[in-house]
């Protein structure tokens, strides 16, 4: 159930500004944003050894979330988080049916592209603006998707500071009282499935970035936050 905003070439100030929270099973193991020594800047599954966003100082950004669809994730397929790492690596992703359904961001500096594997495969350039995915497909602006968005745009507007980008990360504002919207706020807290990592990706018009995540625990705790610099070439 994760959720992600991004603001594409839509401030003379800033290239890139991407906000997400990464939603997972608080028992399967993680690291946090860390530099892997290949370059890429980001958190890491110990589990299937990808991720699920992150950047590259060759101008790269790459973002991942699974496409919720009936009888998937099945086991026997590859990993989502390889799209990630092989695309901050330069490799771009290959149309091939084997991986459970997934909604992917591609940058590398001068586009923003969107990839999809369902029904058949799909990319599209996206055009400057702000952009929301989560979980759906492609276009469905979910009660979440929607209210980040709607902060990113007010936040470019306004100048704010990062941290209200942080704050709107840790929304837990549900779309309903309805006990079956409890996975529908931009932060879940559940002590079995929830939100275990918030990251705000900022680059300016001069290619100066900095990739901060924030962790939390199956109580909903922050307990840590790691930031990194970065420059990508202009």
């Amino acid at each position: 159930m994760c959720v992600a905003a991004i603001a594409w070439a839509a401030h003379p100030r800033w290239r890139l500004v991407a906000i997400g929270n990464r939603d997972e099973f608080h028992a399967r193991p993680a690291a946090p944003l860390a530099e892997w020594g290949n370059g890429i800047l980001a958190g890491r599954d110990l589990e299937a050894g990808g991720t699920w966003l992150g950047v590259h100082p060759a101008g790269r950004f790459a973002l991942v979330t699974n496409l919720r669809t009936p009888g998937y994730p099945r086991p026997e397929l590859a990993s989502r988080g390889a799209l990630v790492t092989d695309a901050l690596l330069g490799t771009p992703p290959e149309p091939v049916p084997a991986r459970n359904p997934f909604n992917l961001w591609l940058a590398d500096g001068k586009r923003l592209r969107f990839a999809s594997n369902l029904p058949e495969w799909t990319e599209h350039d996206l055009q400057p603006g702000i952009h929301g995915l989560s979980n759906g497909a492609r276009g469905d602006r979910w009660f979440k998707t929607a209210r980040l968005e709607d902060t990113l745009a007010t936040w470019l507007e306004h100048d704010l500071p990062p941290e209200r980008l942080f704050a709107a990360l840790r929304d837990e504002t549900p779309q309903s009282p309805d006990p079956e919207d409890a996975f529908s706020p931009v932060f879940i807290a559940n002590p079995a499935y929830g939100t275990r990592c918030s990251t705000v990706i900022l680059v300016d018009a001069e290619g100066l970035g900095r990739i901060i995540e924030r962790s939390y625990d199956e109580s909903a705790a922050l307990t840590g936050e790691v930031a990194l610099d970065f420059a990508w070439p202009v």
